[in-house]
């Protein structure tokens, strides 16, 4: 009888918040004063006017904030990392659990919930807490990155114990252990489809192993997906930098923010990630631009960090439905204003809130955002820096979401109607957490109620898909009949590759020739999932548009201006490839689907396709098709070498393309003498194109000539050492009163522009990106560091080493050595930059061993000769460098 009259009063309860099984008792804390110092920021950053952003936390509790994670009644969880991107000693990471019991934005308790270093990603569900972080080994040397879940089941605030392994070694240990987390494995979101979303650093992994034993690996970096119990790990897509988190819209758009923290010319860049899509970093983007999915805009120079998408109901229209991306190196959180585009969006950027090297930001279900702020902890964390703040609208008044363990079927399908994704996503994963059956049928009469708005429906569609597995195959298929909601049906049928073998191919071939762009996608990845391979003539048939183009010899390509026309046929030969479809592929040669075959056939590194190609072009009299696929052959001579994970392409990668590490296959040898042969009976111009593959596509192919040659480059030497050695102000200053100094005088940044010249700047920097690249490119250091920060990285170099240009040590097998800045490298070379800056060319099979310095190549005491005046101009020309 007691259950009943409990149940029953926390029904009646529910809305306002019975926490039956939790702990109920509030003791309200005092607010910090020391949070005091945040809010004053108000004025200097200029907040927005219709927001009341508070401090929450400060460094004694969170330190060095790298994320954070808001459960959806209200428990922030800080991911402290006192490591940073490039230490590399740990015990110094934890995940930090604060507690506003009265909603008052004032902390009135915390714990510490778990240790573990180098958080990166964290997701808040129930009693589960779900992590990304760096592990060591018993030595203290880096082993890898997992995806965890903690659980604290008593709701004390500890977890109950070690944390579950999801996924092992989705990262690189090779470069964790000699650079530290700083191109690995990052932030973690999950879908209203149930997966697990991660943003993938371009150190990629090799062998990443999940609960089913899969192993999977990755070159580069991307975006990965996993179910909550840790099973059906997959590539989502690929070809991006150095991400940190991804944003996830209500019907699964996903957005990311790339990251160009260590400059090299590969730009901030604003994405829609497109399941399957190619998005070139670093082989295609520049000189294959007609083979990708460009990016929505380039932003220039920053860091791109935390993400989310906006959708809260207490939020103002201005501020809702609208992906916020945090900025790292700009200080600045962005809006981007996303417009619909054929099957992709246009986008244009807004600034939001303004936070000091801003990590990470995420919301409850009653409206509260939460955003961290590394505020200049270094490289390496510092203990006494970083932040919290908690915004809300003006007019925000809090509304409780109720515990989700008391609440009852039809409570939790209400909650799935909600106008807050974050109340959604907890209603769902409760609901499948019920009875199969029950939760099947709950979110079955969403998915077909015609009233619901869009967002109500596709919540009830995924839900029912995880619910229903393969029981709800026909229920799905009959939904696509509806056009509203045909494109959701048709990518929850093929979401789950353990059910595909009884979906019927049937709506993915009729969705091919729907009127919607977005349907048309959903059909062709669709089709690449179901591996069926009578499928392929029905891609094949996708048109190529004109804007299927290659950029001229030499030049870039449109890799950040949008390009809807091209995806359909970009996610078909994706599909092509996917399906292995030679054969089709090959038949289709000189038909009007040749364009398309043969743009698949260029990933198609198998004998009969080597075969079928040469066989076309003895038949064929159209002299256009046969240099298409001269160049397809010359494309497919070579492949990319197996990833092994022994190596990296480190952050000024050789952009040339195709491939990064090009290596012969099987058939390399039968596609070298049919080239050679029609090569040699070949006029001058058709030798010419033959010149053409040979440099563009590398071969190495040395008879058919246009290889690259190496420009040497002849720079004046500077003495460096002279110059620190003259004595002015600076040199007899401390740090601290220059840096004071600094905050009083502003400079001129024409002076600045000459004294970056006259004190040797130019030896090691180039400020034009048409300047060779030497050590850090100053050209947007503007974008990535304050005043102060580019004043402290001249007066103490060792103190913060840019990203990628630490000093390397290189011993040559002759016993010869050479110390610089790695300013360019392949995987046949590597070209240095000494402290004079003088080039060095260094072949990889020359190399003995290779070791990056502790200390900057930049000798302290180079601004010593200058006046206050002088250095606040030489810091103020820098800081106006942007890109």
């Amino acid at each position: 009888m007691m259950r009943i009259i409990l149940s029953l009063a926390c029904t009646l309860l529910l809305l306002t918040g019975c926490h039956t099984g939790k702990q109920q008792d509030c003791e309200p804390a005092q607010r910090n004063n020391a949070l005091a110092s945040i809010d004053s920021l108000s004025a200097s950053l200029n907040w927005p006017d219709e927001l009341q952003i508070t401090g929450f936390a400060g460094p004694d509790l969170t330190p060095s904030p790298a994320c954070l994670a808001v459960a959806a009644t209200g428990e922030v969880y800080v991911g402290v990392d006192m490591i940073g991107s490039l230490g590399k000693d740990p015990g110094k990471g934890m995940i930090i659990r604060l507690v506003d019991c009265n909603n008052d934005g004032i902390i009135d308790s915390h714990t510490e919930y778990a240790a573990v270093d180098n958080p990166r990603g964290i997701i808040s569900l129930g009693n589960r807490l779900f992590v990304l972080h760096t592990q060591f080994g018993a030595d203290s040397v880096a082993t890898g990155m997992d995806l965890v879940v903690f659980e604290d089941k008593d709701n004390n605030g500890v977890a109950d114990g070690p944390a579950k392994p999801l996924i092992e070694h989705i990262s690189n240990p090779t470069f964790l252990k000699s650079r530290g987390t700083d191109h690995a494995t990052n932030g973690i979101r999950m879908g209203i489809d149930g997966w697990i979303y991660i943003a993938t650093g371009d150190f990629g992994f090799h062998d990443a192993i999940d609960r089913d034993g899969k192993k999977l690996t990755m070159l580069g970096g991307g975006i990965v997906r996993v179910r909550p119990n840790g099973t059906e790990m997959e590539i989502y897509s690929h070809g991006l930098r150095n991400i940190y988190d991804v944003a996830i819209d209500p019907y699964m758009n996903i957005f990311t923010r790339d990251n160009t923290n260590d400059g090299g010319g590969w730009n901030i860049r604003f994405s829609h990630q497109l399941q399957s899509g190619e998005y070139g970093y670093p082989v295609l983007f520049k000189h294959f631009t007609e083979e990708i999915i460009p990016a929505m805009v380039d932003l220039g120079g920053g860091s791109g960090t935390g993400s989310l998408f906006m959708d809260d109901p207490a939020w103002p229209d201005k501020y809702n439905n609208v992906p916020m991306m945090a900025d790292w190196g700009r200080s600045q959180v962005y809006i981007h204003r996303v417009t619909p585009s054929g099957g992709s969006y246009t986008q244009e950027e807004e600034d939001f809130i303004k936070l000091p090297q801003v990590t990470d930001l995420d919301i409850d279900a009653s409206g509260r955002l939460y955003l961290s702020a590394w505020d200049g902890a270094g490289y390496s964390g510092n203990p006494d820096k970083g932040f919290v703040v908690r915004a809300v609208p003006k007019n925000w008044e809090y509304k409780p979401f109720p515990d989700l363990n008391a609440a009852s079927i039809s409570e939790l399908q209400s909650l799935l109607k909600s106008g807050s994704a974050a109340a959604r996503l907890s209603a769902q994963q409760e609901l499948l957490s019920r009875s199969e059956k029950k939760a099947a049928k709950t979110a079955w009469e969403l998915a077909t109620d015609k009233s619901l708005p869009l967002y109500a429906r596709v919540a009830g569609i995924y839900t029912y898909a995880q619910a229903a597995g393969k029981d709800g195959i026909k229920n799905l298929v009959g939904l696509t009949a509806e056009e509203a909601v045909r494109e959701f049906a048709l990518h929850a049928l093929a979401d789950r590759k353990p059910f595909l073998e009884e979906v019927p191919p049937e709506p993915f071939i009729n969705g091919l020739k729907d009127a919607s762009p977005r349907v048309q996608i959903a059909s062709i990845i669709g089709l690449g999932r179901l591996g069926r391979t009578a499928a392929a003539e029905a891609l094949l048939q996708i048109p190529v548009p004109a804007s299927f183009v290659s950029p001229p010899a030499g030049e870039e390509g449109p890799h950040a201006t949008p390009n809807t026309a091209i995806i359909p046929a970009h996610l078909a030969v994706k599909a092509l490839v996917e399906l292995n479809a030679v054969d089709a592929c090959v038949a289709a040669i000189g038909s009007q689907n040749s364009t398309l075959a043969l743009w698949a056939l260029r990933y198609m590194h198998d004998q009969k396709a080597v075969d079928g190609l040469i066989a076309a072009y003895g038949k064929l009299q159209d002299e256009a098709l046969k240099a298409q696929i001269l160049t397809t052959l010359g494309r497919v001579y070579k492949t990319e070498a197996p990833y092994d994970g022994s190596w990296w392409w480190s952050t000024r990668p050789d952009t040339h393309g195709p491939y990064y590490k090009p290596i012969t296959w099987a058939a390399s040898d039968k596609i070298n003498a049919f080239l050679t042969e029609e090569w040699s009976k070949s006029d001058a111009a058709g030798k010419a194109l033959f010149a053409t593959l040979n440099g563009k596509l590398r071969m190495g192919i040395t008879q058919f000539g246009g290889e690259e040659e190496t420009e040497s480059v002849h720079e004046a030497k500077i003495d460096l050492n002279k110059i620190r050695n003259q004595k002015g102000q600076i040199g007899k200053s401390s740090i601290e009163d220059i840096m004071l100094a600094m905050d009083k005088i502003k400079g001129n940044a024409a002076t600045g522009k000459k004294l970056f010249v006259q004190q040797g700047c130019i030896a090691c920097h180039s400020i034009n990106k048409s300047e060779p690249m030497k050590g850090p490119f100053m050209g947007q250091i503007g974008s990535i560091m304050t005043r102060k920060q580019i004043a402290e990285s001249i007066l103490k170099p060792n103190a913060s080493i840019s990203q990628g240009f630490a000093t390397v040590l290189v011993t040559t097998k002759d016993g010869k050595s050479q110390m610089g800045f790695v300013t360019g490298e392949s995987a046949d070379r590597i070209v240095l930059r000494d402290i004079t800056g003088a080039a060095h060319t260094i072949n990889t099979k020359d190399i003995k061993g290779r070791k990056e310095q502790e200390t900057s190549m930049m000798p302290p005491g180079l601004a010593n000769a200058l006046s206050y005046e002088e250095f606040a101009s030489l810091i103020t020309y820098l800081s106006q460098q942007k890109g």
